[in-house]
């Protein structure tokens, strides 16, 4: 019984030993973080560290090493599991079943545990532990399951089976080591991308990111290559920094090498950032970042990538902005310079769906202000189809990005059900009783000058004044009836749709017609036949006898039709 018991006071001296010389690094020592610091906390430590020690910013001596030290240490406070095992047993891999009072805090003691029941232990207690040869500042206990328990032991040092041999039977028939490994982590650690950024594969990227308005900030990587961990701290700022702005996602190019292919990706040397961006075109295309990897220069290269689908305009201009059709219009009052990142954000999203403006206000007693009803700022003014205006809502407060945008996002979908009560209720834009004259758009081209339509009367005009003028004349003009020629069958009403055109952005639309575009005209009018593509043109003082007189010739074919150069677009 005494050479049982020297031999296991023995090995427990070695494998003390071997725990010494293998004894890693606090992880909170490493990161300088409390015991109790929070994930944000360790993040930022972390984005801290790794900027100072980064192998591609400082080549100093050891900072190689030490970076891979702060990578490691990351990598087990930023894992819930891990960290947490850490804090109980000093091993992020769980209780490597032997502890002498490190950072898992057992207060001096080292736990050998079988798990099994009827567990038998010794206990070394202050000044005991000079018989192995230790320290004696140090108490002990280990214990094993008895010889009933039937189950497999873990020990976590790899010694094979000296234990069942020593002890007997009853360990199931051997025993199972791990948890204790004599091998380093790798260096940079082959880190996964967290939890926190969602994986991307070819069907997400082509259902979810593709022309869907929002921007995302996208991670490509294969896990061979290093610094893993500090790009991913990085783009995990941004997007909290962002939140609701834009998405990020990681795309692993082993798994999925033929996409990363395909969209031109190639990321060897190091990690690659791009951003799906909105920035140059209606079209989202891929953006690479290749700035200087810190939060503040990737945040500022994703602020200037979201989307910029609202026109700034100037509030003393607004009727010449306006544009009447199937989309509502809204706008948004604001002190800021430039468009805030909320308006283009919603912009991206609700493209489709809304035109959107936006206008800065130095004060909310500005004369252009007051005359839109508004009475705090920031304001967003709304415009249904048919013209019909709204206040949405002013003195907007924003507590924090994501909450906005929802906030807003929600006050853009019950104004669309509006317009679209509205939009359903709404008279054929063919019949002259029509209220208002649209502006024609691509949306509502083929409803007003589509072939079904045997005549549409465009007003020309080239600055707000004269649109003014025309819409006034066409509205009066559309309420009458003409007299015509018996041969004629259908009614007048349903003969003509009426319709404005802007000179100053649509002149490819007028080029179709003539050679010169009319540049030379202020405003005219032109009476086109779709279905043949011919047209006729009222040019000179327009007036709205002078209207009448042009529409009434073209339904009593007393005008000459000129064969149009080409069929005639809208942008």
């Amino acid at each position: 019984m005494k050479n049982r018991l020297a031999l296991a006071l023995v090995v427990v001296g070695l494998m003390f030993i071997l725990f010494v010389e293998s004894k890693k690094l606090d992880p909170y020592k490493v990161l300088g973080v409390d015991r109790n610091a929070s994930q944000r906390e360790i993040q930022k430590a972390f984005h801290k560290l790794s900027l100072q020690y980064h192998p591609d910013k400082n080549k100093n001596k050891g900072a190689q090493e030490k970076f891979s030290e702060i990578n490691n240490a990351y990598d087990i406070l930023s894992d819930e599991q891990k960290r947490k095992n850490y804090d109980l047993y000093g091993d992020e891999k769980g209780s490597p079943g032997f502890d002498a009072g490190g950072p898992g805090g057992h207060d001096g003691y080292t736990y050998f545990t079988s798990g099994g029941s009827g567990q038998s232990g010794f206990n070394f207690r202050p000044g005991e532990w000079q018989n192995m040869g230790g320290q004696g500042s140090k108490s002990f206990s280990f214990s094993f399951g008895g010889p009933d328990s039937g189950k497999q032991s873990s020990y976590g040092f790899g010694f094979d089976d000296i234990f069942s041999n020593f002890f007997g039977g009853g360990m199931g028939g051997g025993s199972q080591f791990g948890g204790f490994s004599g091998s380093a982590r790798s260096e940079h650690g082959r880190k996964q991308p967290a939890k926190s950024m969602p994986s991307v594969n070819s069907q997400l990227y082509r259902k979810e990111i593709v022309d869907n308005g929002m921007t995302w900030l996208l991670f490509f990587y294969t896990s061979n290559l290093r610094g893993i961990q500090y790009y991913e701290s990085v783009i995990e700022e941004v997007g909290t920094s962002l939140q609701g702005a834009l998405k990020v996602g990681s795309m692993n190019c082993e798994s999925d090498a033929s996409f990363c292919k395909e969209l031109g990706v190639y990321p060897r040397r190091e990690p690659k950032i791009f951003v799906y961006s909105y920035a140059s075109s209606e079209k989202g295309s891929l953006v690479e970042y290749d700035g200087d990897l810190d939060v503040k220069s990737l945040k500022s290269f994703c602020q200037d990538h979201l989307p910029r689908f609202s026109k700034r305009i100037n509030l003393n201009n607004l009727d010449a902005t306006s544009e009447a059709g199937r989309l509502p219009r809204v706008l948004l009052l604001s002190t800021k310079k430039s468009t805030p990142v909320i308006w283009r954000v919603l912009s991206g999203l609700y493209r489709k769906r809304f035109v959107f403006n936006d206008a800065e206000v130095h004060d909310i007693s500005d004369a252009s202000v007051r005359k839109l009803g508004i009475d705090s700022l920031p304001a967003i003014i709304g415009w249904l189809s048919n013209g019909e205006k709204q206040i949405l809502k002013a003195g907007i407060s924003v507590k924090d990005l994501k909450t906005a945008i929802q906030e807003l996002s929600g006050l853009l979908d019950n104004f669309e059900k509006k317009n679209r009560k509205v939009s359903s209720v709404k008279k054929n834009p063919t019949e002259s009783g029509e209220r208002d004259i649209p502006l024609l758009t691509t949306s509502n081209f083929y409803d007003i000058c589509g072939e079904k339509v045997p005549v549409c009367v465009i007003g020309i005009f080239r600055s707000s004044a004269t649109r003014d003028k025309l819409q006034k004349i066409l509205q009066s003009v559309s309420q009458k009836s003409f007299s015509r020629r018996q041969n004629l069958t259908s009614g007048s009403r349903d003969a003509v749709s009426y319709a404005l055109l802007d000179a100053s952005k649509q002149q490819s639309f007028l080029n179709a017609f003539d050679k010169s575009g009319f540049r030379s005209s202020d405003k005219l009018l032109v009476a086109y036949k779709p279905k043949r593509g011919t047209y006729a043109t009222s040019q000179g003082e327009i007036t709205e006898e002078a209207a009448e007189r042009f529409i009434s010739s073209v339904l009593n074919g007393d005008v000459q039709f000129t064969k149009a150069r080409q069929k005639p677009t809208l942008k």
